[in-house]
């Protein structure tokens, strides 16, 4: 592999890994703010106006980091990318046209209104203002991860004069592998807002400082929650099917499986031996592999022996990358669970033991979905494009140097963003709805129907 490539790809993971901190937040945290408007318009509750003002604060921070963030990332498709943009160009250019046009212009539109209007509406138009910016928000996540899903799986396409051009639009916004991938994407957005709503809310209670306020909002994670990690298996399911069906090697390294074979076990902790192609194994589900991808127990998945070795990924960032996702899927699934034993009892705000884990965990949703990511894209290599266009093909003609400048460059912008965005963000949640400025009017602002 040049240094060009290697360069390149690092800065690429690099500038994506940052703008990912921010994007799941986003996704997740909106619906919850959506949510308290919701339940403000409908009972006046002072309450839920301030829960929807303090929590839609922190979501302003993200959101704006997230755009920042998104903007210099998409520089490098000229800069580092070159060879890509010209091959995968009118292709590429369609969704993420779409959905700059559509979904940015219409979450932007409204997360202006409600920002900067928010005391001058009616409670009803401050919750549509909310639901529309997450309307805008989970288009924008479809067709970037429609775009993304032709290069996991191409369709709708021909190839002409040595570039792909789009022939067959319906089928590009149909990919089966790209609505698997949406699903799963923005259910795991749930989770990370959930969770950093929990955390937030656990850190308030655990000092008994506003505690209604955080009680209600402790609920509103939770519910999301409990709702996104108990179905988070079932969408990772057919992702798995997806990506035995249209990726076998991806399949195959997820599973670190060598010889195709039915009815393969998934193992629950095994070390692939990728120089001897082989595993040692310690504990095994029989049949439980097969199951998961191809939805039959005595399914067939093709071993990494049938697949030429120029054409495999990094089988053990592959392999360890997904057991710490579906790991950390199932603790999820047991913590919310279990939140919501203790609230239907009523000891929820004084399991201190409970809420000091879910303190703690607040980071953990962020490095389940980035596991996700690496799985999804490592999983991919040696093809930026599957099958089309292979990614030591899509790098640009430039020079070490630049990159060198270019990555280190970028690397002190986002690191003094990040710093920012969690100085901001640690302010005003230890704070809590004390840094609010409420208007004195009784029961809310004054209202323009």
């Amino acid at each position: 592999m040049s240094d060009v490539l290697l360069l390149s790809r690092f800065q690429f993971a690099i500038t994506i890994f940052y703008h990912f901190l921010f994007v799941p937040l986003t996704i997740g945290l909106v619906i919850l703010v959506a949510c308290m408007e919701t339940q403000y318009a409908r009972t006046l509750n002072p309450t839920y106006r301030k829960m929807a003002n303090f929590w839609g604060k922190l979501f302003t921070i993200n959101f704006v980091m997230g755009i920042i963030t998104g903007i210099t990332m998409e520089f490098q498709f000229g800069t580092n990318w070159s060879e890509y943009s010209k091959y995968m160009g009118d292709i590429f250019g369609s969704p993420l046209a779409i959905e700059a046009l559509v979904a940015f212009f219409l979450e932007s539109t409204f997360m202006g209104i409600w920002l900067f209007g928010k005391d001058k509406i009616s409670p009803k138009f401050r919750a549509f203002c909310m639901w529309m910016v997450a309307l805008g928000t989970n288009i924008s996540a479809l067709w970037i991860i429609t775009a993304n899903g032709f290069m996991q799986n191409p369709v709708g396409y021909v190839v002409r004069n040595g570039r792909a051009e789009l022939n067959d639009f319906w089928a590009l916004v149909t990919n089966p592998y790209a609505w698997n991938m949406f699903f799963h994407t923005v259910i795991g957005c749930y989770i990370v807002g959930a969770f950093f709503v929990m955390a937030i809310s656990a850190y308030h209670l655990l000092r008994k400082n506003e505690v209604e306020f955080f009680k209600k909002s402790f609920k509103f994670g939770l519910l999301l929650g409990l709702f996104a990690a108990t179905i988070t298996p079932f969408m990772g399911h057919q992702s798995g099917v997806s990506a035995a069906k249209y990726q076998p090697a991806k399949g195959a390294a997820m599973e670190a499986v060598w010889e195709t074979g039915k009815g393969q076990g998934f193992s629950i902790v095994q070390i692939p031996d990728v120089k001897n192609e082989k595993n040692f194994e310690f504990l095994t589900i029989p049949k439980l592999g097969s199951f998961f991808y191809t939805n039959s127990f005595d399914g067939e998945i093709v071993g990494l022996k049938d697949i030429p070795k120029e054409d495999r990924p990094n089988v053990n960032l592959v392999y360890y990358s997904f057991r710490l996702m579906v790991a950390l899927g199932m603790f999820f699934m047991a913590l919310t669970w279990y939140g919501f034993y203790l609230n239907r009892k009523g000891k929820l705000e004084n399991s201190k033991r409970y809420l000091k884990i879910t303190i703690w965990s607040v980071l953990l949703p962020y490095i389940a979905i980035n596991a996700g990511w690496i799985v999804a894209e490592v999983g991919r290599q040696p093809w930026t494009v599957y099958k089309l266009m292979r990614t030591a093909e899509s790098v640009s003609p430039i020079s070490v140097p630049q990159i060198w400048f270019s990555l280190i460059s970028l690397i002190l912008f986002y690191t003094l963003l990040l710093i920012a965005d969690v100085y901001l963000m640690l302010k005003f949640a230890k704070k809590g709805p004390a840094a609010l400025e409420e208007p004195a009017t009784e029961g809310g602002a004054a209202h323009v129907s």
